[in-house]
């Protein structure tokens, strides 16, 4: 929970400061960012906190599987972040075109 609390302040700092010029692609690219991050450090901090190397017996050693099963629940949890960028993002952009 405060993994999430922490990348969705993120998010809405560089939602706040995200060069305008940039438009959509730049919106895309630091959603994906973010995305990304908070996935790995999903990925980096084991399963319920348990060890990497103990996490990975419950996937039957694959990394490929303990991999997917974190940027599944990253995919699941990913909303209020995404929000969280968004919102100052298009305030900006609202006001920009007025």
């Amino acid at each position: 929970m405060i993994l999430l609390l922490c990348i969705a302040v993120l998010a809405f700092i560089i939602g706040a400061i995200l060069p305008l010029s940039w438009g959509g692609f730049g919106f895309i690219g630091m959603a994906a960012l973010l995305f990304a991050l908070h996935a790995g450090i999903n990925t980096a901090m084991g399963f319920e906190g348990i060890p990497i190397s103990d996490s990975l017996l419950l996937f039957n050693d694959s990394y490929l599987s303990y991999v997917g099963f974190n940027v599944q629940i990253t995919y699941r949890s990913f909303a209020v972040p995404l929000f969280a960028l968004a919102v100052p993002f298009i305030f900006r952009l609202a006001r920009a075109r007025t």
